[in-house]
């Protein structure tokens, strides 16, 4: 018995002494002066969700809800002949819709790293200047025709069978199966 006490000391010892040493010895992160005034110069901006259809030979597929937010220059950003929240808009449905530059139909296809450069390079190249520094992705769907569909019809049910509850004598519990009156439960 004593033994067992002996050891739990030993353990707690060890654990309070590893996590002070821890934390004694543990640096913060170092940022240079140059990280530090990027970091200044620059805010960040909150998108809207966006709604932009897929249409592929002629019709709509489906549709492709992001919300995106950006890095961008303070200095630079006041200057904006038109708001940033508008401009994204307008550059998503040209490369959604427009340029079918990314095919979100296909999502095993998606190329996360591609769609934030296109985002990125295309907004920078309609300001005609070096604005957005980072997009951040915050949302991104895709909803098929099918899924809006069965949404619309109220349909969002879960896909798998609920699983009745029985007492100890195998009986199903009355009022616990969904979807059936308490008579049928007790079936």
């Amino acid at each position: 018995m004593l033994k067992l006490v002996f050891t739990g000391v030993w353990v707690c010892a060890v654990s309070l002494g590893s996590v002070y040493a821890s934390m004694k010895y543990a640096s913060a992160p170092v940022v240079t002066d140059e990280e530090a005034a990027r970091r200044a110069s620059e805010e960040y901006v909150t998108g809207e969700m966006l709604t932009v259809p897929v249409i592929t030979n002629g019709a709509v597929q489906g549709y492709f809800l992001t919300k995106l937010s950006f890095s961008v220059k303070k200095d630079k950003i006041k200057t904006l002949p038109i708001p940033l929240k508008q401009m994204v808009t307008d550059l998503l449905f040209d490369i959604l819709v427009g340029d079918q530059l990314i095919n979100v139909a296909d999502t095993s296809k998606f190329d996360m790293v591609h769609f934030k450069t296109a985002v990125k390079d295309g907004l920078n190249a309609k300001i005609r200047d070096e604005v957005i520094t980072e997009v951040l992705v915050e949302n991104l769907e895709y909803l098929s025709k099918a899924d809006v569909a069965r949404i619309a019809d109220s349909q969002n049910q879960p896909r798998q069978v609920p699983v009745a509850i029985k007492d100890k004598d195998g009986n199903v519990a009355r009022d616990v199966v969904p979807g059936k009156p308490s008579s049928e439960a007790a079936e």
